[in-house]
C-alpha cells in the first residue's frame, strides 16, 4: 500500500489521479491533498478519500473547510508554506505535483528536498528551474517520474536503453484547435474557440498553451532537463490524432514510439506503479478502426511561441523563467479578452528581448526573474 499526496487535487490531473487511485484501493491510499480556490470540490474529495492532511491556498479557504467539516476535518494547513509542509511530510511514498504554473515550483522543491518519489505533471517548475531541481534531486535522493503524456512516453521508450544510442527525441503535438490556420486567420479567434481542444480535456491555461504551441515549447525545455538532451536533438511533430505520444530515434535509424488513446490516466497510473503496470486504466487501441496517423512540421510563423521557447532554452539561465512568467500573464490577458490571440507571442518576445539572463541558477535568481518578467509583461499589456 502506497500513501499518495496530490499537490493540486482539484485540477484536471488531480482529479484524474484520484480516479486512478479509486480503482486500486488495495494499492494506493490518499494521504494528503492540496488545492487552490475550488474549496467545495476539495471538501468533496476530503469526504470521499479521507486524507490525513489537506492544505488550501488561502486562510479564507482554510476557515471554510474547518467550518463545513467541523470535527470531521483532517489536519488543515493553508498558504504556500502550508502546501510546502504537506509536500515534505515523510509518510507519503509518492507526491504527485500538478499545481499549475510557477506556483508549483516551491511545493515541488519541498517534495524533492524530502527525498520523495515525485510524479511531476506540471512542466513549469522544470522550465523555471530545471537545473536546480535536478541537482536537488541528486543531493536528497529524490526520484522524479514524468506524468506529462509526452515525457512519460519518452521515459517508457528509454526504459532499459543506453542513452548514448539516442539520436533524437521527438515530441508529438496535437496542434490544438487551430492547426493549419495561418497567422492572419488567428488574429480574430476568441478564448471560447481556443478552449475547444479537439483531443484533450485540460485546464484553461494549458489549453490556451496548446493552442499557441507554447505548451510544446515548455515541454521541449522540460525534456532537455529530464533526459539530458541538447535542444538541437529535441524535435516537435504535429500529430493531430494524438495516438503516438512521443518517439525516440536511435543512431542505427530505428525508432520506438509509445502509443495509446489520449487519456492522462495512463501516464498517471504508470508513474504511480512504476516499474509495474496496472491492469487497463485506459481503453486499448482499436487497431482496425484506427485509420491513418499523420504527421507534419510545426508552423512557427503562425505559432511563434514554439520558436520563442527554443530561443529561451538557447539563452539559458533565467530566460526560461522569464518566458514562462510572461506567457502566464499574457495568456490570462487573452482569457480576459484584454488582448488578441496573436498578441500573446508578441508580448512574450518583447519581454524576453529586454531581459539579460542571469547565469547562476539559484532559487533567488529564478524568483527575481519571475517577478521582473511579470512586472514588465503587465507594462507591455498597456502599451
Amino acid at each position: 500500500m502506497k500513501n499518495i499526496t496530490i499537490l493540486g487535487s482539484t485540477g484536471s490531473i488531480g482529479k484524474s489521479s484520484l480516479e486512478v487511485i479509486s480503482r486500486f484501493p488495495e494499492k494506493f491510499k490518499v494521504w494528503g491533498l492540496t488545492a487552490g480556490r475550488n474549496v467545495h470540490l476539495l471538501i468533496g474529495q476530503i469526504q470521499q478519500f479521507k486524507p490525513k492532511v489537506v492544505a488550501a491556498s488561502s486562510e479564507e479557504s482554510y476557515k471554510e473547510i474547518k467550518k463545513i467539516l467541523g470535527a470531521k476535518a483532517p489536519e488543515v494547513f493553508f498558504g504556500v508554506e502550508g502546501i510546502c509542509e504537506i509536500a515534505r511530510m515523510q509518510e507519503p511514498d509518492i507526491v504527485i505535483s500538478s499545481i499549475m504554473g510557477a506556483a508549483g515550483l516551491l511545493p515541488t522543491l519541498s517534495a524533492i528536498k524530502a527525498g520523495k518519489r515525485v510524479a511531476i505533471a506540471n512542466k513549469e517548475p522544470f522550465v523555471i528551474a530545471g537545473a536546480l531541481m535536478k541537482s536537488e534531486a541528486k543531493r536528497y535522493g529524490a526520484v522524479i517520474l514524468p506524468v506529462d503524456s509526452e515525457h512519460s512516453a519518452i521515459f517508457q521508450c528509454l526504459d532499459g536503453c543506453d542513452k548514448n544510442s539516442i539520436s533524437r527525441i521527438i515530441l508529438t503535438a496535437s496542434g490544438g484547435p487551430f492547426n493549419g490556420r495561418s497567422h492572419a486567420e488567428l488574429s480574430s479567434v476568441t478564448p471560447e474557440e481556443a478552449l475547444k481542444h479537439p483531443k484533450w480535456v485540460m485546464g484553461r491555461k494549458i489549453t490556451i498553451d496548446s493552442a499557441t504551441l507554447m505548451n510544446k515549447g515548455l515541454e521541449v525545455i522540460e525534456a532537455h532537463h529530464l533526459f539530458d538532451m541538447p535542444a538541437e536533438r529535441i524535435e516537435v511533430l504535429i500529430h493531430p490524432q494524438s495516438i503516438i505520444h512521443s518517439i525516440v530515434e536511435f543512431r542505427d535509424g530505428s525508432s520506438l514510439a509509445q502509443m495509446s488513446n489520449p487519456d492522462m490516466k495512463g501516464p498517471i497510473a504508470y508513474a504511480l506503479s512504476y516499474p509495474e503496470r496496472l491492469e487497463p486504466v485506459v481503453n486499448p487501441l482499436n487497431w482496425p478502426a484506427l485509420g491513418s496517423l499523420t504527421f507534419s512540421s510545426p508552423d512557427t510563423k503562425a505559432f511563434p511561441c514554439l520558436a520563442l521557447a527554443y530561443e529561451a532554452l538557447a539563452a539559458g539561465g533565467t530566460m526560461p523563467a522569464v518566458l514562462n512568467a510572461a506567457n502566464e500573464i499574457a495568456v490570462q490577458a487573452f482569457l480576459d479578452n484584454t488582448i488578441g490571440f496573436n498578441k500573446i507571442p508578441q508580448i512574450i518576445k518583447a519581454v524576453m528581448s529586454s531581459h539579460k539572463p542571469h547565469s547562476a541558477l539559484s532559487l533567488e535568481a529564478t524568483t527575481e526573474a519571475d517577478v521582473w518578467a511579470r512586472k514588465n509583461t503587465l507594462k507591455e499589456l498597456v502599451k
